[in-house]
């Protein structure tokens, strides 16, 4: 699972990684640390005036299921469903439809993760994974539009996740599907209904190779946190002296 991560670049850098030439915010998210269930977050998707563009967007994360019809009922379920399995996604009533035609890549500096009882380090020590390039890590994701009765329009996004492998399987079971630049454009467009070619796009393989972990202060398990120390590497069984 994937359930707080970090993005403090301004959508300028974004569009210029992302290739966005598309629409975009008509200003940038402050720089977050310590992103938590539905907060607003970036997302990089089809431009829907030409699907061959990348737009940058801004939407909530958690994605609401679209028979919902309260508010609160919506704004409870997004936290439920900030992630979603990429053996199943195609399945699930609250993620297939997205999966099929509205599909986008979530921009991170990186991800915060809590070790389970099954890897060798101690339950709950949190860790920050980020990408071995210094670039932003491109995560697969889903969204789709929901309107509320007062007929706003909310859009809402979810990281989709996989089995963890390599050493990234020593601190949780679950990691975010990375989506390298070379599949970004099948990826994103909205005319690529392929079940079959979509379960490809989201195969990773060597991890290990795209990503480095190192464990953080416990700090971040309190939203109430967000600054840049969050994901400074510390020494296990040293004390935690960032705060």
């Amino acid at each position: 699972m994937c359930g707080r991560y970090a993005q403090s670049a301004d959508m300028r850098e974004l569009m210029e990684q992302f290739e966005v030439t598309g629409s975009s915010p008509q200003q940038s998210l402050p720089a977050n640390w310590n992103i938590a269930p539905t907060n607003p977050i970036y997302i990089v998707r089809a431009d829907s005036s030409d699907f061959t563009k990348n737009a940058l967007a801004t939407v909530s994360w958690g994605l609401i299921a679209p028979w919902l019809t309260g508010i609160n009922e919506a704004k409870t379920s997004q936290s439920r469903a900030i992630n979603a399995r990429s053996e199943s996604i195609h399945e699930k009533p609250t993620f297939r439809s997205a999966f099929r035609s509205t599909r986008c890549l979530i921009p991170a500096e990186g991800y915060y993760e809590w070790a389970t009882a099954l890897g060798k380090f101690a339950p709950k020590q949190p860790f920050f994974i980020t990408s071995r390039n210094g670039k932003q890590l491109p995560l697969a994701g889903i969204w789709s539009s929901w309107r509320a009765p007062s007929g706003d329009l909310i859009q809402s996004a979810s990281i989709i996740t996989q089995e963890a492998q390599g050493e990234l399987a020593e601190i949780h079971s679950r990691m975010p599907v990375f989506m390298p630049h070379e599949r970004w454009n099948q990826w994103l467009d909205p005319r690529n209904n392929s079940i079959e070619n979509l379960k490809e796009l989201m195969i990773v393989e060597s991890p290990a190779a795209i990503v480095v972990a190192h464990p953080v202060s416990s700090a971040v398990n309190s939203v109430a946190q967000n600054t840049q120390e969050l994901t400074a590497g510390i020494e296990l069984g040293e004390p935690e002296t960032l705060f």
